[in-house]
């Protein structure tokens, strides 16, 4: 029908303008907040660009959710505004015909969100943690650097190097305090040299010094001397990612029966869920009285939003605490909200009908 390729059309145009205001705005945050990282010195200025592309991959399927929410309500308020609508109601178009417009411009970003919720989002999360990790262990790779006290990234050693030599074999004057063990040691060489393992591990042997190991709050200590003594400094293996729900394949959460991943994979299953139901509920919501003020139904719509997205919330945190079973969180929350698509359809096409009789 006619109306239904103008709607689909102008859905198009409203959730791209839509999408890149909020896409523009994030992207903004993030690269504010990457920047203050950077100029604490908690990651390297080569990195914002690398970030900031996981972490905005990661609110991508966000945003689309929102931004088709905010479209829907967008046109169809439009069309109430202008009279379209009475127009399209007179030719025996009634309010439920606009769910299969709707659902024609949905379905395609409910597949792109679907997509992005299972696999893009948990591989850029990996991917930006792990990226934060080869960072980390850079920034222990440089703890020979003389002249500079150099702290590990696990802020349980410090080094200080006087100097290396041009070929970067030998170090002296070389001081490493450390803690191990819940005692603190420190250990001083007037020379050393750097040396590499077979697996790749980087090590500064120190020849000939002494150790002072003492333990907080207690006035013993110990003296050691030592001919050869050997600090790592690299480990060229990988030292893994911290893995978590979020960043965790949505296959090996179908296989994790925790709760805390069982509470991530309600939170991913119920991206694309509420998109749809949210894409539904933007056509009640939409009704606008042109003779009235023009922004309570965006004001009603966008609380609805809040709910659902609170709901959301509070089911995942209810999942992963034990207090409620996946299943209920999974149909409890959106068997709700779908189940006020009639009672908001049916109230509207009642107001529009006794609108009619009495004209």
């Amino acid at each position: 029908m006619i109306f239904q390729r103008a709607i689909r059309r102008e859905f198009t145009q409203s959730a791209a303008g839509v999408f890149i205001a909020l896409f523009a705005i994030l992207l903004t945050t993030q690269l504010i907040r990457l920047l203050g990282d950077a100029a604490e010195g908690s990651i390297a200025p080569e990195a914002v660009v690398a970030l900031l592309g996981f972490s905005a991959l990661n609110y991508i399927p966000t945003l689309l959710s929102l931004s088709t929410f905010i479209a829907i309500l967008l046109a169809l308020s439009r069309s109430y505004r202008d009279s379209e609508m009475v127009v399209w109601f007179s030719c025996g178009v009634s309010l439920t015909a606009w769910v299969r417009p709707v659902m024609a411009f949905i379905l395609p970003l409910v597949v792109a969100i679907a997509a992005l919720s299972f696999f893009a989002s948990p591989w850029a999360l990996s991917k930006s943690a792990e990226y934060r990790g080869n960072l980390e262990t850079r920034r222990d790779a440089s703890q020979a650097t003389p002249g500079a006290f150099q702290e590990s990234s696990s802020g349980d050693r410090v080094i200080f190097v006087e100097g290396v030599a041009d070929d970067e074999s030998h170090v002296k004057n070389v001081f490493v305090s450390s803690v191990q063990n819940q005692r603190l040691g420190v250990t001083m060489a007037a020379t050393g040299y750097q040396e590499i393992a077979e697996n790749g591990d980087r090590f500064i042997v120190l020849e000939n010094g002494r150790r002072y190991e003492m333990e907080p709050g207690s006035a013993e200590f110990r003296i050691m001397e030592y001919g050869r003594y050997a600090v790592r400094v690299e480990t060229k293996e990988a030292r893994g990612i911290e893995k978590t729900p979020k960043s965790t394949p949505t296959l090996e959460l179908l296989d994790n029966d925790e709760p805390r991943y069982r509470a991530e994979l309600l939170w991913r299953i119920g991206m694309p869920v509420s998109a749809i139901i949210l894409a539904l509920l933007a056509i009640p919501l939409s009704f606008v009285n042109p003779r009235a003020g023009r922004s309570a139904n965006m004001l009603l719509a966008l609380f609805t939003y809040l709910v659902y997205n609170n709901l959301m919330t509070v089911g995942q945190a209810w999942v992963a605490s034990g207090r409620v079973s996946f299943e209920a969180g999974l149909v409890g929350i959106h068997l709700f909200m779908f189940c006020l698509l009639p009672l908001l359809f049916f109230r509207r096409i009642a107001v529009l009908s006794f609108a009619r009789f009495f004209r």
